[in-house]
């Protein structure tokens, strides 16, 4: 019974360790459908189909524009990150 309630303590801690990347997850999954909600609610307010698609496909690039600078930022190697603030401290010194 304790191996149990030691594996779920672990999984939580886990879990807790995750949530920048699960938040991270969830603003992609919003940025990438915000060009099909938007459509959807520009039908739903009776608007035509030219300025349906126009503004889904502005609001889509944003949003991707968006995803890869915030996708650039996350797949930086740590290892250039460590190098050069390395060598920043040594020109200080």
């Amino acid at each position: 019974m304790a191996s149990i309630f030691s594996w779920i303590k672990k999984e939580i801690e886990y879990l807790l360790e995750s949530l920048p990347d699960i938040f991270r997850g969830f603003i992609f999954f919003s940025l990438a459908f915000s060009g099909l909600g938007v459509a959807f609610l520009l039908i739903y307010l009776g608007f035509n189909g030219t300025i349906i698609a126009t503004t889904s496909i502005i609001i889509e690039i944003i949003s991707l524009l968006i995803c890869y600078l915030i996708f650039r930022g996350y797949f930086q190697p740590h290892e250039e990150v460590r190098t050069s603030s390395q060598k920043k401290n040594k020109r200080r010194r």
